[in-house]
């Protein structure tokens, strides 16, 4: 399996932000594919993990203002020097930042399906990464908790469905 690229966090973290842009006002309450969260504390949720990952990459804490700074902050971590190869604690663990980058490129590809799932808009991400995310989700999966949480269980998808369908599904996403 390759590794993620920051340019390409840099690319799922931008056309995650032009989903949020399209986001209607009429929208921001609506149900998501995550059973518990509406638009509102799905975005609330990428913006708190993106602020999560860039303070323990960087020390430095604080809120951010909205989901333009919390990605700004992000980039900016990743980005410095050493990131990539220090050991960071994350909601999952002590790991690699390589792996830090993997979590973070995940959750925000996969919240973005959910929130142009729930709002209408088309998951534009490219294939390759979906594909490298699709392939570490896979091998990373079986150290989550025997319960699975915070993922549901693997939903049906044809085998030959593109990578980011295949991706969700195998999170707990219903792609049909």
């Amino acid at each position: 399996m390759s590794e993620p690229t920051v340019d390409q966090l840099a690319d799922v973290v931008e056309r995650t932000g032009r989903l949020i842009s399209g986001i209607a006002e009429s929208q921001w309450s609506d149900p998501t594919p995550c059973a518990d969260w509406d638009v509102r504390a799905l975005v609330d949720h990428v913006v708190a993990g993106n602020a999560l990952f860039a303070a323990a990459l960087s020390g430095q804490g604080g809120k951010p203002d909205d989901y333009a700074d919390s990605a700004e902050r992000l980039l900016a971590a990743f980005r410095a020097p050493g990131a990539l190869e220090r050991v960071v604690e994350v909601p999952f663990g002590r790991v690699p930042g390589t792996v830090a980058l993997h979590l973070r490129i995940a959750d925000v590809m996969v919240h973005g399906w959910d929130i142009a799932r729930a709002t209408g808009q088309a998951a534009d991400f490219p294939e390759d990464v979906a594909e490298q995310t699709l392939a570490f989700s896979l091998a990373a999966l079986p150290a989550v908790r025997s319960d699975r949480s915070p993922f549901a269980a693997p939903q049906p998808v044809d085998g030959d469905a593109p990578a980011l369908d295949r991706l969700v599904a195998c999170l707990g996403r219903k792609v049909s």
